[in-house]
């Protein structure tokens, strides 16, 4: 892809597979049986029946837009085999995420399954949703199991979390914000130095505390994704500059992976996530080697060994 720095290679590290079952679970919530009305409703595309549809709707988007791989995240529980067949139709393209409750019977299995069998890479953690501890007990067999190949993640949402879509479509979001301090990993990175750890949206809120956590643990990488609402919560306000800036000085670019938080069509990629990222970065200066980093190659470095390649 074309940027500041010439063409370099994209790789994605954040985008969500809103398939048909996503959008199933939610019509159930909502207790609606009209799903494309539903999603009409919301200016969105229904996505096709297929996984494997919808896996090449994005593999063309991203055609279009230049980017090379990206990420993509199963996201409501359950979801993962939907990732799975994604991955599996367009291996070069994708690699897959899954979002698990990890207090639900059979999660070991579940993750073992989806790491294992369906090839997905990264295991999905959303504390203050699902209403548990990332220092519980019960999640150590989980980060085990992360820690046992190469190419594995486990990826986790601290800090504010809100769901666009619930709030549109009138869901509560009954979530648990104490369980969200991106310091409360630091013991569980350091209990599991052979597991990697990437948080999302540079903590969400909870910036200067996602900065410590990566400051003292190498295992822990930050998630660039989406518009960074979150710098409203600080004082004074920082630009997205001055985000880039003072995560460059604490953690490099070494353990900075570029996302997108895309999700659905007809919005598909979104490219403005990109343009306003590549500014930030270009305004502070870094060199061609660090945005070949960030916006591709710690995502590769990361993932690459278990697909074989």
């Amino acid at each position: 892809m074309q940027t500041p720095w010439g063409e370099i290679e994209v790789q994605d590290a954040h985008a969500h597979f809103f398939g048909q079952s996503f959008f199933k679970a939610l019509a159930l919530q909502k207790g609606v049986s009209d799903i494309a009305g539903m999603v009409a409703a919301l200016g969105w595309d229904l996505p096709p029946d297929q996984s494997e549809d919808l896996a090449r709707g994005w593999a063309e988007e991203l055609d279009r837009h230049g980017v090379a791989k990206s990420v993509l995240i199963a996201s409501v529980p359950g979801d993962e085999a939907a990732v799975g067949d994604a991955v599996r139709a367009f291996p070069g393209r994708f690699y897959g995420y899954f979002m698990l409750n990890p207090l639900a019977d059979g999660a070991l299995e579940r993750a073992r399954t989806a790491f294992e069998e369906l090839g997905l890479q990264g295991l999905c953690l959303f504390p203050a949703m699902q209403g548990f501890s990332v220092q519980d007990a019960r999640l150590g067999p989980l980060y085990e199991l992360a820690s046992e190949a190469n190419g594995r993640v486990v990826f986790v949402h601290m800090g504010v979390l809100t769901v666009g879509i619930r709030a549109k479509l009138g869901l509560p979001s009954k979530f648990n914000m104490s369980f969200s301090n991106p310091t409360d990993l630091h013991a569980v990175v350091m209990d599991h130095p052979s597991a990697n750890f990437v948080l999302p949206h540079f903590g969400a809120g909870y910036f200067r505390e996602a900065l410590m956590l990566a400051s003292l643990s190498p295992n822990v990488y930050l998630d660039t994704s989406s518009s960074n609402s979150w710098t409203k919560y600080l004082t004074p306000r920082p630009s997205l500059r001055d985000v880039f800036r003072q995560a460059l000085d604490v953690v490099g670019p070494e353990r900075l992976l570029f996302g997108s938080d895309s999700s659905f069509f007809p919005r598909g990629w979104n490219g403005r996530v990109f343009d306003a990222q590549c500014e930030a970065l270009e305004q502070n200066g870094i060199t061609r080697v660090d945005a070949e980093a960030i916006f591709g190659q710690n995502l590769e470095r990361l993932l690459k060994p278990a697909r074989g390649r």
